[in-house]
């Protein structure tokens, strides 16, 4: 799929169709006179309010060189206008995508746009052209877009490139979530990364096994203990050009790499446990935002440290009542085994540190109370460190991914104690999230570090305009927009 910027109207541009925008108090005229006074009639007929997702599609349009027109509701023209305009570009192009369009002119919603509306665009359509049906023998919804021309005034085609490679990036992380837990277990996931390394020009190692051994990994082999598929850690770095000054930024990206999660001998309820194959989306959106980084070269280091494993039931699995001790030495009672990713990001968060990293973020699937209290809206975020907390706030705010605050403390680290090791890795049933949180603090130690909680919005859970149901690859285009802002010194 190409796509590209022109200063020509809308109408000029020959296209199979095109896409323009309403919003909540449109009239319609301003497309009158492309489309023969038919906008302002769908809209004084009620057919057309510039509602979210509401859409009308003119065929044949009058003073257009566009085959048919669709216009696209986007809301009340007040708030979240970038959210919106991504969501209002992704649900027109599905309503238009299984009717075989091939090129594509979209205009800007007003003259005075710029580069934040062409990135929402672009981003709307590549976003909304995923299909999670890959493994369809027949009847799979398969785009026939080749082309995207965006009509935008006075703005740069690095923005456009930019945008394209974060929300290509952002699909990768989707594919990978969304494999079958046979197709990708943590062999797979390595031989994945390691494609990606050749194909970026990123190094890559994979520890195995008896690296990890010896490395005294004792936390991520626990987990690892009840599976005949090997654990592995994926390390993935970029590096920019020239020498980095000592003392430079850099940024450790970590995440939750669960290929499948039955719970191990703490056994999930068999009710939607298929959907367990997720439980790899933090792994899967840093590798994602490393295929995005590489291509766009940010100023500072970027490690990211992937720990993948399966937690399974077998006859070696460890048990309720365990005691591993991690890399850093920390010892811990594993009181439920399903609580499984905090052990495994534990260890990584350790080797991120001796990495040399100076600013973590990790994200992970990893709490079902993350989903009690902010449902599949907002992923959760927690901080031992202000300012760095509220880069990544920031970052999120420009990708139009939504965060929330939440506490940590010593409140929640007393949760964790343990009559017989040094943490407990599960405290009472209430604040779950933040007790979760609170154990992977002691593992980043004093460097600023955030966790992301992406348990309620690593997959959606209906069809929506659009996207449809499965992966939604978040924190993708968050975890670009932090390293591209940050500086070496």
């Amino acid at each position: 799929m190409q796509f590209s910027l022109t200063d020509s109207p809308i109408q000029d541009v020959e296209a199979d169709a095109a896409i323009g925008f309403l919003d909540a108090e449109a009239t319609g005229q301003a497309w009158d006179s492309l489309t023969g006074g038919l906008a302002s009639r769908l809209v004084a007929r009620g057919e057309l309010s510039g509602k979210p997702h509401e859409a009308a599609v003119i065929h044949g349009p009058a003073a257009m060189r566009a085959g048919r027109l669709l216009l696209s509701g986007y809301g009340a023209p007040t708030g979240d206008s970038l959210v919106r305009l991504r969501r209002g570009a992704g649900s027109a192009w599905r309503r238009l995508r299984a009717t075989g369009v091939q090129t594509l002119v979209v205009a800007a919603p007003s003259a005075s746009a710029g580069a934040a509306e062409v990135e929402a665009i672009a981003e709307g359509v590549i976003l909304s052209d995923y299909e999670p049906d890959a493994y369809k023998t027949s009847d799979r919804k398969v785009s026939a877009l080749e082309s995207v021309t965006i009509c935008a005034k006075d703005v740069d085609s690095g923005v456009l490139d930019r945008a394209v490679i974060a929300a290509q990036a952002q699909n990768r992380a989707r594919t990978l979530a969304n494999e079958p837990g046979n197709l990708l277990p943590p062999r797979v996931l390595a031989e994945r990364a390691r494609e990606l390394a050749r194909e970026r020009g990123l190094a890559c190692e994979v520890l195995e096994r008896g690296q990890l051994e010896a490395l005294r990994m004792g936390a991520l082999l626990g987990v690892a203990r009840g599976s005949s598929e090997p654990p592995v850690m994926i390390v993935l770095r970029y590096r920019p050009p020239g020498e980095t000054p000592s003392g430079s930024v850099h940024l450790g990206l970590v995440g939750k790499a669960v290929t499948f999660d039955t719970g191990g001998i703490s056994l999930k309820p068999p009710a939607d446990m298929d959907l367990m194959k997720y439980d790899m989306a933090g792994g899967a959106m840093m590798i994602g935002a490393m295929d995005a980084l590489a291509q766009l070269r940010p100023n500072v280091p970027v490690t990211a440290v992937i720990p993948s494993v399966e937690n399974m039931p077998g006859s070696q699995a460890q048990r309720p009542g365990d005691v591993v001790t991690t890399r850093s030495g920390t010892t811990v009672e594993v009181l439920n085994t399903d609580a499984e990713g905090r052990l495994i990001l534990a260890d990584a968060l350790t080797y991120a540190n001796e990495q040399g990293c100076t600013h973590l973020v990790d994200a992970a699937t990893l709490t079902g109370a993350i989903v009690v209290a902010l449902g599949h809206e907002h992923s959760g975020l927690f901080s031992n460190d202000s300012a760095w907390r509220q880069r990544v706030l920031d970052a999120a705010a420009t990708a139009g991914e939504q965060l929330w605050p939440m506490p940590i403390g010593t409140g929640y680290t007393k949760l964790l104690k343990s009559p017989i090791a040094d943490l407990a890795n599960i405290g009472p049933r209430w604040g779950g999230a933040c007790s979760a949180a609170a154990f992977l603090e002691r593992f980043a130690g004093k460097t600023p570090w955030v966790h992301l909680d992406i348990a309620g919005t690593a997959w959606f859970e209906e069809n929506l305009p659009y996207a449809p149901k499965g992966p939604s690859g978040k924190g993708v285009r968050t975890m670009v927009n932090l390293a591209m802002a940050l500086r070496p010194d």
